[in-house]
């Protein structure tokens, strides 16, 4: 009973906070940096945040699934005319996803014509399955999500540095968490994403290891847990078994 109190309080805090994760603390990215970066978004603007992964997939989390139709490439200010603006053809989700406090909390997207890499467009490699995470390690993570917790998501390309936390002490704060997730940023630190950025890379040493996924209660202040990422690496096979095409869209 005990196991199951503390289950029906873990996803309580994620109901209540999370679908859709801005970036606080941070700073404008530079320019022709993050050139991987794509704004994932539906008729109402931009929802979530993702990644190129090749000419015709991006990476972005499972709850983002929001009546999604194309995404913007190519520049920091996702409204600039220059941008580039790709149509959506199919969606991969993970079948077993159900919410992010229950893991899985990945989607692929595949888009309807290749990206022009090379203009001002590129890829981010995965990191590998036994790429290892040290604590304390600074990361990254982008996006145009909001900049605290009451305002609004922004039209300018975000950064911040964050560093990577402890899994017994991430657990600890969270009680439960789902298999294959990374803490980063949050807890004992000013700085992390809010509401709009879910779906963005948490880029180490140059490479995408996590998808930004949840945190609690639509608290951007980052008071008493960490920033909880899906972690790429427990999905590697999958990734690639829907970029040989050998599973089918939704």
């Amino acid at each position: 009973m005990q196991d199951l109190g503390r289950l029906l309080l873990f996803l309580t805090l994620i109901c209540a906070g999370s679908h859709v994760h801005g970036i606080i603390n941070g700073e404008l990215a530079p320019e022709g940096s993050m050139q991987f970066m794509v704004s994932v978004q539906n008729n109402n603007g931009h929802l979530c945040g993702g990644f190129l992964i090749s000419e015709d997939f991006v990476v972005t989390t499972a709850h983002c699934d929001n009546d999604l139709t194309h995404v913007i490439l190519r520049e920091h200010n996702w409204k600039n005319s220059n941008a580039k603006k790709i149509k959506i053809m199919s969606r991969y989700k993970h079948n077993n996803y159900k919410q992010p406090g229950l893991g899985y909390d990945i989607m692929l997207l595949k888009l309807a014509r290749k990206a022009p890499i090379g203009d001002n467009i590129k890829t981010i490699p995965l990191a590998e399955r036994n790429m290892n995470l040290k604590d304390n390690q600074e990361c990254s993570v982008a996006g145009w999500g909001k900049t605290e917790s009451s305002g609004v998501p922004v039209d300018d390309l975000m950064v911040v540095n964050v560093s990577i936390i402890n899994q017994q002490v991430c657990l600890n704060k969270w009680i439960n968490l789902p298999a294959n997730v990374i803490c980063a940023g949050g807890y004992e630190t000013n700085k992390g994403f809010c509401q709009g950025d879910s779906g963005a890379p948490l880029v180490c040493n140059g490479k995408a290891v996590g998808i930004v996924s949840f945190n609690k209660n639509f608290n951007c202040k980052y008071p008493d847990v960490p920033n909880v990422y899906t972690d790429i690496r427990g999905y590697l096979l999958w990734i690639k078994k829907i970029l040989r095409g050998g599973m089918c869209p939704m």
